[in-house]
C-alpha cells in the first residue's frame, strides 16, 4: 500500500516537473515584445474611446492615413524598378554602366535622407523641368512644332508636392534596394548561369528565367523590411507640407497645443501599421520556408 502511494506521488511530481518545464520553455519563446505593443495599443484605444481630447486628435489625424499608405506604395514600386535596374548595373561587365550605377548608389547613401528630399523636391525636379522646357524651345526653333510645344509647356509648378515626395522617396530607396538586389544575384552560384548558357540561353534570358527568380526569392524578406522602413521614413515628407499623418499631427498639435494626445496617437498609428506589416512578412517567410522544405 505504501509502495503504491509512493509511486503515485512520484508520478505527480514528474507531471509537475514536466508542466513547469513546459511553462519555462514557452516563456522563452513567447513574444513578450508583442504583448507589450498590444498593451500600449489597447491603452491608447481606450484613451481615444474614453477621452474627448484623444478622440478629437484621432479623428483629425486619421485623415492622413491614406496619404501615408499611398505615398509609401507608389514610392516603393518605383524604387523596386529603379533598384533592380541599378542592381543589374552594379554587376554589369560594361565599365560605364557599372560606374554610373555605383556613382548613384554611393551618392545617395552618402547624403542624409532629409537633405535628399529637400534637394530632389526643390532642386532636382525644377532642374529636370527647366531642361525639358529648354529642349522644347530648341525643338520649336528647328521646326518641330508639335513635339516642341508639348515640352515647352512643361512648368515646374505642374508637379505637386505629393509627387515630389514620391520621387524623393523612390530615388532614395532605389539605391538601398539596388544593393539588396545585387547581393541577391551574387548569392546565386555561378554554376546556375553557366548551366543556363549551356542550354543555349542568352545572358539576359538566363538572368530573367533562372537567376532573378531565385534571387528575388532570397531577398524577399529584406525587401519587406525596407518597405516597413519606407513607411516610417515617409514621415519625413511632412517637411514638404504633404498632408500625411505626421504633417496633420503637427498641425493639430500646433493648433490645439495638445502635444501629448497628438503625438501619442501618431506614434501608435505608425506602430500599429509597422507591426501588422511585420507579422504579415513573417507569415510570408514561414510559408516560403515550408514550400522550400516540402
Amino acid at each position: 500500500m505504501e509502495r503504491s502511494i509512493t509511486t503515485e506521488k512520484i508520478g505527480i511530481y514528474q507531471k509537475k516537473d514536466e508542466f513547469f518545464r513546459y511553462l519555462r520553455e514557452k516563456s522563452r519563446t513567447f513574444p513578450w515584445w508583442l504583448m507589450g505593443i498590444l498593451i500600449i495599443t489597447i491603452a491608447t484605444i481606450l484613451s481615444i474611446a474614453a477621452k474627448n481630447s484623444y478622440r478629437n486628435a484621432f479623428d483629425f489625424i486619421k485623415a492622413g492615413i491614406l496619404v501615408t499608405i499611398l505615398t509609401t506604395m507608389f514610392a516603393f514600386i518605383i524604387a523596386l524598378v529603379l533598384g533592380l535596374i541599378t542592381g543589374l548595373g552594379r554587376i554589369s561587365n560594361n565599365v560605364l554602366v557599372r560606374n554610373i550605377a555605383t556613382f548613384y548608389v554611393e551618392v545617395v547613401r552618402g547624403i542624409p535622407m532629409l537633405v535628399l528630399i529637400f534637394f530632389i523636391a526643390f532642386v532636382g525636379v525644377p532642374a529636370l523641368f527647366d531642361g525639358l522646357h529648354a529642349f522644347g524651345e530648341h525643338l520649336l526653333e528647328i521646326g518641330l512644332v508639335s513635339a516642341g510645344s508639348k515640352f515647352s509647356q512643361l512648368e515646374n509648378s505642374m508637379v505637386t508636392m505629393n509627387t515630389r515626395a514620391v520621387i524623393a522617396l523612390a530615388v532614395t530607396y532605389g539605391a538601398f534596394l539596388a544593393e539588396i538586389f545585387r547581393a541577391g544575384i551574387e548569392s546565386i552560384g555561378r554554376g546556375q548561369m553557366e548551366a543556363a548558357r549551356a542550354q543555349g540561353m542568352t545572358y539576359w534570358q538566363a538572368m530573367r528565367y533562372v537567376i532573378l527568380p531565385q534571387a528575388i526569392r532570397n531577398v524577399l524578406p529584406a525587401l519587406g523590411n525596407d518597405f516597413i522602413s519606407m513607411l516610417k521614413d515617409s514621415s519625413l515628407v511632412s517637411v514638404l507640407a504633404v498632408r500625411d499623418i505626421t504633417q496633420i499631427a503637427r498641425l493639430y498639435a500646433g493648433r490645439t497645443f495638445q502635444y501629448r494626445e497628438a503625438y501619442l496617437t501618431l506614434a501608435v498609428l505608425y506602430l500599429a501599421m509597422t507591426v501588422l506589416l511585420s507579422l504579415l512578412l513573417k507569415s510570408i517567410e514561414r510559408r516560403m520556408n515550408s514550400d522550400v522544405q516540402s
